[in-house]
C-alpha cells in the first residue's frame, strides 16, 4: 500500500502525541479570514465560517491492482491527498494520491494522471493564480502541469535525503517550492530560496510550507506544530513544545499574511496572528484523518 500524503510523515514519530488543542491558543486575534475547508482521507470536505461545502469526492479514496514501475505488481491503495480552493471561493479541486483530480463548484477539470501508472504516489497540488491551470507533484519530485501551469523544473533528478512532502506556488505563478520531509526546500522558477531546515536538527518531521503573500518569505510547520519562518514571513506563535490529540499535517496563512492556521489529523484548528477561527473537529474527530486545510479566497 501506498501511503498517504502528510500521514508518511507519523512514521517518523518517535512518540505519540497527547493532550488538548481543540481552540484558538492564547494570543490569537479574529480580524482577517471568512472560512475555510478541511479534506480527509476518504474525500469527505468540512466547511468552517463562510466557506461552502460543495461535497467531496467518494470515490478519492480506493484500491486497484497495478504493475509499479518501483514497488512491483499488487494492490496499491489511494488516498485524498489535497485541496485547493479556486480563485473565487466558489469552488475547489481535490486530488488523491494516483493524481486523479476531481472538480467541484467552478473548478474546472484538466487531464490528469489517474490512468497512469506513476513510479511515486502524488503528494498535492497547486493552482495557478488564474484558475486556468494547476500543478501535481509527486513524492519523488516529478512535477505534472495542466492548463496555464508553467513547467519550471523539478527536484526529481536531485540525491534526495528524503522523499517531498508539500508543495506550493509563488503569488505570481512564475514559479514553485517543493519541500523534504527532512525540511529541505526546493525552490523554481521566481521562487527565491530563504533557507531551510534541511541538515539541521529537528524534534519531529517538517510536514508543510507556506509562501507569504509578498512571495518573499515562507514558513514551514512540523508535525509537532513548530514553526520556522524565513524571509519576511514572521513568526506568530507555534503549538511547538504543547500536547496534541494528533499531529498536525498541514498549514495555510491569512488572507493578508498577519498569521495562518494549522490543522491537525484529528481536525483540530490552530489560529495565530490574524488568522480567525471558525471552528474544528477536534473535539469531534472525523472517521478518516484531516491529509489538509485550505482558506477561503
Amino acid at each position: 500500500m501506498r501511503i498517504p500524503r502528510k500521514l508518511l510523515a507519523l512514521l517518523a514519530l518517535s512518540v505519540a502525541l497527547i493532550g488538548t488543542g481543540l481552540s484558538t491558543p492564547a494570543g490569537a486575534t479574529a480580524n482577517a479570514g471568512t472560512g475555510y475547508w478541511m479534506l480527509d482521507t476518504s474525500g469527505d470536505v468540512y466547511a468552517f465560517g463562510n466557506a461552502v461545502d460543495r461535497g467531496g469526492d467518494a470515490g478519492a479514496a480506493y484500491c486497484r491492482f497495478e504493475d509499479s514501475p518501483l514497488y512491483g505488481s499488487g494492490e496499491f491503495c489511494y488516498d485524498a491527498a489535497d485541496i485547493e480552493p479556486t480563485p473565487t471561493g466558489n469552488g475547489y479541486w481535490i486530488v488523491n494520491g494516483a493524481g486523479r483530480v476531481t472538480p467541484i463548484g467552478d473548478a474546472v477539470g484538466y487531464q490528469d494522471l489517474e490512468d497512469i501508472i506513476l513510479p511515486e504516489y502524488i503528494i498535492g497540488m497547486t493552482a495557478t493564480p488564474s484558475g486556468a491551470g494547476y500543478w501535481l507533484f509527486d513524492a519523488a519530485g516529478e512535477v505534472f502541469t495542466f492548463g496555464d501551469a508553467g513547467d519550471f523544473g523539478s527536484a526529481s533528478s536531485f540525491d534526495l535525503n528524503q522523499p517531498m512532502i508539500d508543495s506550493a506556488a509563488t503569488p505570481s505563478g512564475l514559479g514553485y517550492y517543493e519541500l523534504a520531509l527532512d525540511g529541505g526546500v526546493f525552490s523554481f522558477g521566481d521562487a527565491a530560496f530563504y533557507g531551510s531546515m534541511g541538515g539541521r536538527p529537528l524534534n519531529e518531521p517538517i510536514i508543510g510550507i507556506a509562501p507569504t503573500p509578498t512571495g518573499q518569505g515562507y514558513w514551514l510547520v512540523a508535525t509537532d506544530g513548530g514553526i520556522f519562518a524565513f524571509g519576511d514571513a514572521k513568526f506568530y506563535g507555534s503549538m511547538g513544545g504543547q500536547h496534541l490529540n494528533a499531529p498536525v499535517v498541514g498549514m495555510v496563512p491569512s488572507a493578508e499574511g498577519d498569521g495562518y492556521l494549522l490543522v491537525a489529523a484529528d481536525g483540530g484548528i490552530f489560529a495565530f496572528g490574524d488568522a480567525e477561527f471558525y471552528g474544528s473537529l477536534g473535539s469531534n474527530p472525523p472517521p478518516y484523518p484531516v491529509v489538509d486545510v485550505a482558506v477561503l479566497p
